[in-house]
């Protein structure tokens, strides 16, 4: 994981988003789905792993408590993690 550019690592992410958003709504439908609930596991320990790796090496995806900063300041800086081009 390591090798990943800023915006490959950013898509990454996304994907895992949109999937962890997924299994949240049908687990919503189907409580008692063992396989789902294994899967949005998964995937959220995946999505916090790449979220720190993320964060460790291009500065925050959210603010407001989510994520701590390193010195200087960085939230501030650009592109916004919504702005980037993948």
């Amino acid at each position: 994981m390591g090798n990943l550019k800023c915006d490959e690592l950013l898509r990454k992410i996304q994907e895992l988003e949109f999937t962890a958003v997924d299994l949240n709504l049908f687990l919503d439908n189907h409580p008692t789905s063992q396989p789902a609930l294994s899967d949005y596991n998964t995937i959220t320990e995946e999505l916090r792993r790449l979220k720190k790796i993320y964060e460790t090496n291009f500065g925050p995806l959210t603010n407001f408590g989510f994520a701590p900063s390193q010195y200087p300041w960085r939230w501030v800086n650009e592109p916004w993690p919504w702005e980037m081009k993948g």
